[in-house]
């Protein structure tokens, strides 16, 4: 096999490869500045292609190509169809080269708004960003948000590489002022070093060699730079010992092990450890690397082991030292950047997952959001698209965490939306809330079970939900008229009621409409553990809020009750004339006219209002709670 640089031999160069440092770097930057073309120059002029590689880059640049007969060094790493038809880059494309002295792999990001998600999975494990800038352009908003990005997930070297020179004659005065408009930008960002390198990922200019036509510019070109950067080493080795379990392996009925990557610190046969949730100790029996028993193990080893107690440890769970002192925590200040089209919702649950671990959060308030150009922090009470922001972060039960300025693999999370299972948000955990160790639960000797055998009945929550004027509150009361007559001890939360106390402070963003639900159900919850049926009617239009409130109840205390009506029939009995002021403009935000209604997928009770009438609708739940 040879190289664009003659014969050698691959085994030989994968043993001296294995034997260099290796340092990831990013190219990111707005798009159509050039990160595909830089990334397939370096790779050729560093004598990194194979023969077949350019042999099929000289058919592509052909059929896709943009630079006439030339070699169109973009399609590289350019390996999508959609990519090689746009010219642009979609997702991340990862390749590997090597100089004589050091490895990289580079991950080239693409540049659209829309798959900034993408450029953020490629920086959350680089040591090193190259930040492209078209000269003629200057620095866009995209480049300016990338760089934000580089810094929030702790990159600490920067290269500025000004391309497309050759398009302006290699003007210097060009160049010093886009370099001193980024250095302002980019001062105060926590980068410990900035290179700035004027280059033409067309022609090869200052990209391995220095240029003849930048003769005014004294500094390295592109790859002797890359050659000499020193990563910022995290001290994981010397950390306390701490390993997320991704999986326990039970292959038979005599075996069980706990596998995982070292996250920091190392450990031996016979360490003593802890679950880090539960405090539950032992020592380790066994290390197991592969397939091999070894004597200890270090941060980044991939490893099984083997406890020496039968203790409760599930996947997720994090084992430490035993005596560390385990942060654990269900509140937290953390650094979102929003990744979703919807915005963010204060309140609403999504799906927390930090390493292997997975948990009900939700983003309970915003203090601010970070303008990309100033960085300054500006009051908001939600998130768009590819906004940054300081939030106060919730879980259902306490994690195990690390601030991710100590640890980037346990100081990181994604959140995910239920029902579409979309990743609307990356963050970073900036440390637990005091507030979340210093209040605790107090325990009560009268519980809702005594609550219940006293009144002689099971407390309940039926939650209501449907569209205004489908009949919800009409329904509502003659219930509560019948378990009343029954002996039943009953409490119906309206929404109109509530927004007339409670919380007639919010109004009816889909934010405002979260919290409304949010606070009817934790005053539904108190209601259940005192022993009453309390019967909640709100239109609740989003599934995403009632299943938030489904998940504070003990399962069967919770019945979801839809009550269906056509939007027509709904118009129709309109007594508040409501939809006649929302069809004409004067009433905004209605559900069913400009606002959704999202109806349950699998309702516990299904009400049909065109085919029961409000007895027999009473009649069905009746017979649905018995």
């Amino acid at each position: 096999m040879t190289t664009a640089s003659g014969s050698r031999d691959l085994p030989t160069i994968l043993n001296r490869n294995a034997e260099k440092g290796v340092l990831r770097f990013i190219t990111c930057g707005s798009v159509d500045d050039g990160k595909s073309t830089l990334i397939g120059r370096l790779l050729y002029e560093s004598t990194n292609l194979f023969d077949d590689q350019l042999d099929a880059l000289a058919g592509e640049s052909r059929r896709y190509g943009t630079q006439g007969e030339a070699l169109d060094f973009a399609l590289v790493v350019d390996g999508l169809e959609a990519e090689r038809e746009q010219g642009i880059t979609i997702d991340v494309a990862y390749r590997f080269f090597a100089t004589e002295k050091r490895r990289f792999i580079v991950a080239d990001t693409p540049g659209h708004e829309q798959y900034t998600r993408n450029m953020a999975t490629g920086a959350s494990n680089a040591d090193l960003a190259v930040v492209l800038v078209d000269v003629r352009k200057g620095i866009a908003v995209q480049t300016r948000r990338h760089t934000r990005i580089a810094s929030m997930l702790g990159i600490r070297h920067l290269v500025l590489a000004v391309n497309k020179m050759d398009l302006i004659g290699y003007d210097e005065a060009r160049f010093r002022s886009v370099e001193a408009e980024f250095s302002a930008f980019a001062e105060g960002l926590g980068f410990l070093s900035l290179q700035s390198i004027p280059v033409s990922g067309v022609f090869g200019d200052n990209i391995t060699y220095g240029s003849d036509a930048t003769p005014w510019y004294s500094g390295p070109a592109l790859l002797e730079y890359l050659d000499t950067v020193e990563p910022a080493v995290e001290t994981l080795k010397g950390a306390p010992f701490c390993m997320p379990v991704q999986y326990v392996s039970r292959p038979n009925p005599d075996f069980r092990g706990y596998c995982g990557r070292l996250a920091a610190g190392q450990l031996r046969t016979g360490s003593r450890v802890k679950v880090a949730t539960s405090g539950m100790t032992t020592s380790i029996r066994r290390v197991i690397s592969g397939f091999d028993d070894v004597d200890s193990a270090e941060a980044g080893d991939s490893i099984t082991l083997v406890l020496e107690d039968d203790i409760d440890v599930s996947r997720g769970d994090a084992l430490v030292s035993d005596d560390s002192d385990a942060a654990v925590s269900d509140q937290f200040q953390v650094r979102l950047l929003w990744l979703s089209r919807a915005p963010m919702i204060p309140a609403r649950p999504y799906i927390l997952k930090t390493g292997p671990r997975e948990v009900a959060a939700s983003v309970m308030s915003l203090k601010y959001v970070e303008d990309v150009n100033s960085g300054e922090h500006i009051a908001a009470n939600t998130l768009s698209m590819n906004e940054f922001g300081l939030a106060t972060l919730t879980t259902a039960m306490p994690i195990f965490f690390k601030k991710y300025a100590d640890n980037r693999a346990l100081g990181s999370f994604i959140l995910i939306d239920k029902s579409s299972n979309e990743t609307v948000a990356a963050g970073l955990f900036n440390f637990s809330l005091r507030r979340a160790d210093n209040i605790q639960m107090q325990p009560l000797e009268i519980n809702k079970n005594a609550r219940m055998i006293l009144m002689r009945q099971r407390p309940r929550c039926l939650w209501f939900t449907g569209l205004s004027g489908a009949g919800k509150s009409t329904i509502a009361n003659l219930l509560e008229k019948r378990l009343y007559a029954q002996g039943n001890f009953t409490y119906i939360l309206d929404g109109d009621n509530i927004r007339h106390g409670l919380n007639r402070d919010l109004g009816f963003t889909e934010a405002d409409r979260a919290e409304n639900i949010r606070r009817a159900a934790e005053v539904a919850k108190l209601m259940v553990d005192a022993g009453l049926i309390v019967i909640v009617s709100f239109i609740s239009p989003f599934r995403a809020e009632r299943d938030l409130a489904r998940e504070k109840f003990s399962p069967g205390d919770f019945i979801e009750v839809f009550i269906d009506a056509r939007l027509e029939d709904c118009e129709r009995r309109d007594v508040k004339g409501l939809y006649a002021k929302a069809r004409s403009g004067k009433l905004k935000n209605f559900t069913g006219i400009d606002s959704p209604y999202e109806a349950p997928q699998s309702p516990d009770v299904h009400i049909d209002t065109g085919l029961l009438s409000p007895d027999d609708a009473v009649t069905a739940i009746l017979t649905a709670l018995d």
